[in-house]
């Protein structure tokens, strides 16, 4: 916490907005944050050649953006560029190092069934920033789903959340998912040549003790994980899962009807761990809420 009080260390937050009703979610939503004073929103509108036509229309929504967040005592400045929007929203980041990219789930001209927009996939797979997509609508974020396997990424994701911006009513939760039980089977003969397997309903010594090891390690992922949000004054709960990973999360997220997940990612090359893998594509797609990626700065 800051001199003044602020938990945030997030000064220089770029917002990229289309007009679309998922980025109005996100203004909502930046707009709701407890910003400290110095916070400044830059609000980025591109517009393709093939919209120049359009250029007052969208000149006109930028500006509504900026004054509904300039109600809300933040600091904000606009900007509008031609271009490609994955291209400039990339180019405009890497030249202003945000500590934070903002978008909304989908645009204007996304294709109805699709769950995560084209412009938003490549923030996410090839951008160097966090980045926070968001889907409408926006109901505040009452509960937040913090996912964790004890990498590298899970701390910086951790420690991201510790100085994120959250309301004052949020509830932090935090979820380790271990390996599922593969269940012991042998090969029995069947009429005509053929083995069929068949399952052992015993559970053999090894594999009792394999279970309470991985039951013993994700619980000590989350131990260490609550301790290091409370030392930012950020408490929590635990949440220990057994299955496939991304099953578990979004089945949980949408029980629990969490608001946002957070999870981390190293960004622009190997991946160690399941985050930013194919589970947090899987969370990206089809979780149905918003989700934060927490990544270190790749320079």
């Amino acid at each position: 916490m800051d001199s003044n009080g602020f938990r945030s260390s997030l000064r220089n937050i770029l917002l990229a907005d289309d007009g679309s009703l998922h980025s109005r979610a996100a203004v909502d939503l930046i707009a709701d944050l407890p910003h400290p004073p110095d916070c400044v929103v830059t609000a980025l509108r591109v517009f393709t050649p093939l919209q120049t036509a359009e250029q007052s229309a969208m000149e006109e929504a930028l500006n509504v953006t900026r004054n509904l967040l300039a109600e809300k005592g933040l600091n904000v400045k606009t900007e509008f560029l031609l271009g490609y929007p994955s291209v400039k929203i990339l180019e405009y980041s890497d030249e202003h190092k945000p500590d934070l990219v903002v978008m909304g789930a989908k645009g204007l001209r996304n294709a109805m069934g699709i769950p995560l927009g084209g412009v938003a996939m490549h923030l996410l797979e090839d951008g160097r920033f966090p980045v926070l997509i968001v889907r409408a609508p926006y109901k505040g974020l009452k509960k937040i789903l913090l996912v964790v396997d004890g990498s590298p990424c899970s701390d910086i994701a951790c420690n991201y959340l510790g100085v994120f911006p959250l309301p004052g009513n949020s509830e932090v939760m935090v979820m380790n998912v271990i390996p599922p039980r593969i269940t012991p089977m042998i090969l029995e003969p069947f009429p005509g040549g053929v083995t069929v397997p068949s399952i052992v309903s015993s559970v053999g010594e090894d594999e009792e003790e394999q279970r309470i090891a991985a039951e013993m390690e994700g619980m000590s992922i989350i131990k260490a994980t609550i301790e290091t949000l409370a030392k930012h004054e950020v408490q929590a709960t635990a949440q220990l899962a057994r299955g496939d990973a991304a099953e578990e999360i979004i089945s949980f997220a949408k029980k629990q009807s969490i608001d946002l997940i957070v999870s981390g990612s190293r960004g622009l090359g190997a991946v160690r761990g399941w985050l930013m893998g194919s589970v947090s594509r899987k969370l990206a797609h089809y979780s149905g809420c918003s989700i934060l990626i927490a990544r270190c700065v790749q320079d």
